[in-house]
């Protein structure tokens, strides 16, 4: 038999290997600790902050997917990036971010250059020029990426921003939470490290806050693994056996989400209430023909603007009925948000209007319900902002 895909391996990661009493699913290791083997011989397990089976399970699969070296696995997504700061830059050095990067991410940043911990350059990654300029004459220490972005959809050229960031010594980090691995391969187009919120579409059923740095080399496994430890921020067990079992869904689910997704973007696209949709796949999206390119699926979020802005937003959300107002993404649920006033609201107004976000751009994490109960739900939803006029 030839080598099974890397779909087949993360669906049967640790299947069938209990010698114990030959259970199908692997067991869940909730100990803290583990005996040592004899007197100064420790196990390849000793204490659960450092090692743990369950969640090497998950690192593993995780990497698999990925087709990296390794995972570190972490107790959330903010978990991931805090450990890949710590690892990488020192007081003095350059972080180079996308100047629309995920609210939460943009106030680590913020907080952490604010006291000395490197400095942080804003810029706009996807133009070409902007991003070729902007590592030229700063010469980031790391280069991060995030495409697609949130919650814009806009659309980064891993493979040309990893060449520049090589050719001044940065390290290329890319935030693969929107597309997962089965949608886009970063270290395959030339970045050093992956970064996930795997509470999102990994593990996909909004039960578990849990995250993960991917790695190209065993020795980026160790550095990292080594900072995760001594910070603290490794994931639990537990949490990692739910994320391994959302896991072998993946594939099945985004199947779902990215047809529902293309059904919901025709009907924004044809209603009188919607000024712009954002989505990739559109031939309209300025990066469509890169987003073909670089990714194997256009992705679940759809990004829209209604006409009317804040009210307009309101009116469209509080009669939702299957879209829960909720911030997240990536779960069996619909979720609908408010990028101003929810994912984005510790951006101060200036930050969130040099990122693109208006008061009247709303969110959608599409779920995988029946595609004709969610379209009836958000066409209510248009009827009620188009009333408004």
């Amino acid at each position: 038999m030839s080598e099974p895909s890397p779909i087949t391996r993360a669906v049967r990661a640790g299947i069938d290997t209990d010698l114990s009493h030959g259970a199908v699913v692997p067991p869940v290791y909730l100990s803290t600790t583990y005996t040592f083997e004899e007197f100064g011989v420790s196990r390849p397990y000793d204490y659960a902050r450092r090692g743990n089976p369950t969640r090497s399970i998950f690192a593993d699969a995780l990497a698999g997917l990925e087709g990296g070296a390794g995972a570190v696995v972490t107790a959330s997504g903010m978990g991931a990036i805090t450990t890949v700061l710590h690892a990488l830059l020192r007081p003095g050095q350059v972080l180079l971010a996308p100047h629309d990067c995920y609210g939460g991410s943009w106030r680590l940043f913020d907080a952490l250059a604010g006291r000395g911990h490197f400095e942080l350059v804003l810029a706009d990654l996807t133009d070409a020029a902007v991003a070729e300029q902007a590592i030229r004459a700063h010469r980031p220490s790391v280069v991060w990426v995030e495409t697609p972005s949130n919650p814009l959809l806009r659309i980064s050229d891993l493979g040309a921003l990893a060449s520049l960031g090589h050719e001044v010594g940065a390290t290329v980090v890319a935030d693969n939470t929107f597309c997962t691995p089965l949608g886009q391969r970063p270290l395959q187009l030339g970045a050093d490290l992956v970064v996930h919120s795997a509470t999102k579409y990994l593990a996909g059923h909004s039960d578990v806050v849990i995250g993960a740095v991917v790695c190209r080399t065993p020795e980026e496994v160790e550095d990292l693994a080594w900072w995760a430890n001594c910070l603290g921020v490794t994931g639990g067990a537990f949490d990692s056996y739910l994320a391994q079992r959302g896991l072998r869904t993946l594939h099945a689910r985004m199947a779902i989400h990215e047809a529902n997704a293309a059904a919901i973007v025709a009907l924004l696209g044809a209603h009188a209430a919607v000024s712009a949709v954002h989505h990739p796949s559109l031939p309209s999206h300025p990066a469509h023909a890169l987003a073909a390119r670089q990714q194997q699926l256009f992705g679940g979020i759809v990004t829209f603007e209604l006409h009317g802005g804040l009210a307009a937003a309101r009116a469209f959300m509080e009669g939702l009925r299957l879209f829960c107002p909720a911030e997240s993404l990536g779960g069996t649920e619909s979720l609908v948000s408010h990028p101003a006033t929810m994912t984005h609201a510790s951006m101060p107004a200036q930050v969130q209007a040099a990122a693109g976000i208006t008061p009247g751009m709303v969110r959608l994490s599409v779920g995988i319900e029946d595609v004709a109960d969610l379209i009836g739900d958000l066409t209510a939803g248009l009827e009620r902002v188009a009333s408004l006029s």
